[in-house]
């Protein structure tokens, strides 16, 4: 890693840092090496400890954060419409009339463009891509609506139409608010022109809305992607399999189809910037979700990052890419929210900037602080319906079952049919009231609509399974289930939902026989991302499967100690409670407890459904304690 210039830090010390810990494992199973039981015990209390004392006030900060996340997620929709800014325009998407829809990405790609070079003129209000996608080219549009809706004066449209090395480019700019048009225009020349006019374009609009662009402003919009039309459209399709990650359970062959389109478009065009920077975001995002947290990626990242800043080290691009990279690459938190900064100074109207920063300030604690960035970013992006579901999983993590609710639904109203919004909502009557029958009903719907969506629904259809001990419907959905495993919460193997599958039917020896499947596939993974704190909660659940009580413990406190909360609040709750799970396995019921108890005083997953249905729970079922905890967390019944 060699990213880091003397201004912003030495890397040499993080990576020290960070490789302190691993360096402890010396034996072939990849545990930690054997130390006084003492220090473990006093390890797991302090662990403890630090939670209870994070949680201090946490049902309170939950109490004033529901109403900041729901003002953040409504817009005007809702009869809260903003007063319209002047110099304000959403780009709707571009109609696509070519014969061959191969075609199909130019259209998509002039929009992209026109819209992000506007967006980079501070004068004026320019609403991000999510939103305006969500009202689809080719159909009836009714502009005084969507300008309302997006909070905006003034909306651009056209059409894209090719036709072997000729393309024609239609577009008008509409004043909303009267329906009047300020000017409409047709472009017909040479495919290789393409770039240019969608800047002539852009300089009309800014001309129109009389919006004030610096010298600066005027070379970021004159930009051109790249030369080579057949590299630009790889690259389109790269940009949008990223964009439709968010809560989909075909995470990791999205990213690495991604990151195979991209190098083809590299290795056409080896200096287009914005594939490198997609490029980066990529490996980013397969290291950061576990996926792939090895050096090699990390490297990869670095490698595309060092392109980045290699071909525009200035740019508000590469500021955002790097912040990027140094918080999903090392959880570099300072350093990322720095290159934020400079990139909001290039880029005035990207809402991933304060996106990004509330994601940040959710991972180090500061939820209140999460909400205001968030909604921020809404502002500029007020139809994205991922931040409504990112917004959906933060009230999770408070239990706010109700706000989760209600985040998902306004979310639905965007998007009405898409399948990962559909099944989380149907998750939280499983979480909240200990229903595990919309979700079944749901998959299960969904299912009978589309049986291609199977390897989307694996994970919580294999989940609802489980909770309902439904052997026919686990079989079923670990039949579903994609080779590479399952990412709802963290990485687990195939081979691992194996194992379940069989303790559910009862099969003991097909169980072992999975297990130490899983122990052999993890095994390597922890070798090669030997600072992965979650790797090492796998590991040591399915030791705790095989019964090996002294490897799970070290396993399982090793993840707490290479993760703790005060690094990571999301994947160190999920971690923690995991722990839980260890100890309910190794029949240390007394620590179970306690750590049940632990996590449930902070921010995490751990929820009545979970605690009352799921198999993992079952060895603490007969404990009056447990029974008592889970009482507790039951959904009052209102007063009459």
């Amino acid at each position: 890693m060699n990213l880091y210039t003397p201004e912003v830090g030495n890397p040499q010390k993080l990576i020290q840092h960070r490789r302190e810990t691993p360096e402890k494992f010396a034996n072939t199973n990849g545990s930690l090496d054997s130390g006084p039981k003492l220090k473990r015990l006093l390890t797991a209390v302090l662990l403890i400890a630090v939670a209870i004392g994070m949680g201090l006030g946490f049902w309170s900060l939950s109490r004033q954060l529901a109403p900041q996340l729901i003002s953040s997620s409504t817009s005007a929709e809702d009869g809260n419409a903003p007063l319209l800014a002047e110099k304000s325009v959403a780009v709707l998407p571009f109609e696509n009339l070519s014969e061959d829809k191969e075609s199909a990405f130019l259209a998509d790609g002039v929009q992209g463009d026109i819209l992000t070079a506007l967006s980079k003129v501070a004068d004026l209000k320019v609403i991000s891509r999510t939103s305006v996608n969500s009202y689809a080219a080719g159909t009836a549009r009714n502009l005084r609506e969507i300008a309302e809706s997006l909070g905006v004066a003034y909306v651009l449209e056209g059409s894209v139409r090719q036709a072997g090395k000729k393309v024609r480019i239609t577009a008008q700019l509409t004043d909303a608010r009267t329906d009047a048009h300020l000017w409409a225009e047709t472009y017909e020349r040479d495919l290789g022109e393409v770039f240019a006019i969608q800047s002539e374009i852009v300089q009309r609009t800014v001309s129109d809305l009389r919006a004030t662009v610096s010298s600066k402003e005027k070379a970021a919009i004159a930009e051109r992607p790249t030369k080579d039309l057949a590299a630009y459209g790889l690259y389109v399709r790269a940009e949008a399999l990223i964009a439709t990650i968010s809560l989909n359970a075909q995470i990791d062959e999205k990213l690495r189809e991604a990151v195979q389109l991209l190098d083809q478009a590299i290795a056409r065009d080896p200096d287009f910037y914005l594939a490198y920077c997609e490029l980066s975001a990529a490996h980013d995002y397969l290291y950061f979700f576990g996926l792939d947290h090895t050096p090699t990626r990390r490297a990869s990242a670095d490698a595309a990052l060092k392109a980045v800043v290699r071909l525009r080290p200035d740019a508000g691009e590469t500021h955002l890419a790097r912040a990027n990279f140094f918080y999903r690459c090392y959880l570099d938190y300072d350093h990322a929210r720095t290159e934020l900064a400079l990139a909001q100074r290039a880029l005035p109207n990207n809402s991933e900037i304060f996106e990004l920063t509330g994601y940040m300030d959710r991972r180090q604690g500061l939820w209140s602080e999460s909400a205001r960035s968030l909604q921020r970013a809404l502002e500029l992006d007020p139809r994205n319906f991922f931040m409504l579901q990112q917004i959906a999983l933060s009230y999770q993590e408070f239990r706010q079952f109700g706000a989760m609710a209600a985040a998902l639904d306004r979310a639905l109203k965007l998007i009405p049919r898409d399948v990962d919004t559909r099944i989380t909502r149907a998750l939280v009557d499983l979480e909240w009231k200990a229903d595990p029958r919309p979700l079944d009903e749901t998959v299960r719907k969904t299912l009978a609509e589309d049986p291609a969506k199977a390897p989307d629904l694996a994970a919580q259809w294999f989940y609802v399974a489980l909770c309902e001990r439904d052997p026919v419907a686990v079989a079923q959905a670990l039949a579903a289930i994609p080779a590479s495993g399952t990412a709802a919460d963290l990485n687990f193997p195939r081979s691992w939902c194996a194992a379940l599958a069989a303790r559910v039917r009862g099969d003991d020896d097909a169980a072992q026989a999975a297990f130490l499947a899983a122990r052999a596939e993890v095994e390597k993974t922890v070798r090669e991302q030997p600072d992965y704190g979650p790797g090492f909660t796998v590991l040591g659940l399915i030791d705790a499967g095989l019964g090996r009580k002294e490897e799970a413990l070290r396993e399982g406190l090793h993840a707490v100690e290479l993760l703790p909360i005060t690094k990571d609040s999301i994947d160190g709750a999920e971690v923690m409670k995991y722990l839980g799970v260890i100890y309910a396995w190794c029949d240390e019921k007394d620590r179970a407890i306690q750590q049940i108890t632990a996590t449930l005083q902070i921010p995490s997953t751990l929820s009545y459904g979970n605690l009352k249905l799921h198999p993992y729970w079952d060895p603490l079922r007969g404990e009056a304690r447990f029974k008592k905890i889970v009482a507790d967390l039951a959904p009052k019944k209102p007063e009459k």
